[in-house]
């Protein structure tokens, strides 16, 4: 089990931590179940880059990144190399502790 702290570049949201994240499934959708928006119009499948976020603490927690998934970052709003697709980042069996930031969604059309 994890514990994620969430932290969130768009201005008025307060950081988040959730305990008890269990593993084999990705931050997307650890995310999305908390309630946390965090948009990914390919429908989670490595298609586009609007589900980017920065992986500050943990990423030896997460599988590796992919040929395909680093392509999509290269695409994504300011990447950095602890950006990663959140429905790629799938958490390994383990304990440790985890921490992102979610880049601000309303820069996404639509919001």
């Amino acid at each position: 089990m994890y514990s994620l702290k969430i932290n969130f570049e768009q201005k008025g949201l307060e950081t988040v931590t959730l305990e008890n994240v269990a593993a084999d499934q990705s931050l997307l959708e650890v995310l999305l179940d908390a309630g946390i928006e965090l948009h990914h119009n390919c429908g989670a499948v490595c298609a586009c880059s609007t589900c980017h976020l920065y992986v500050k603490k943990g990423m030896e927690h997460i599988a590796e990144l992919s040929d395909k998934e680093e392509d999509f970052i290269d695409r994504a709003v300011s990447p950095r190399i602890e950006s990663r697709l959140g429905c790629q980042c799938e958490l390994k069996a383990g304990t440790g502790e985890i921490e992102v930031t979610v880049p601000d969604q309303t820069q996404f059309l639509g919001e």
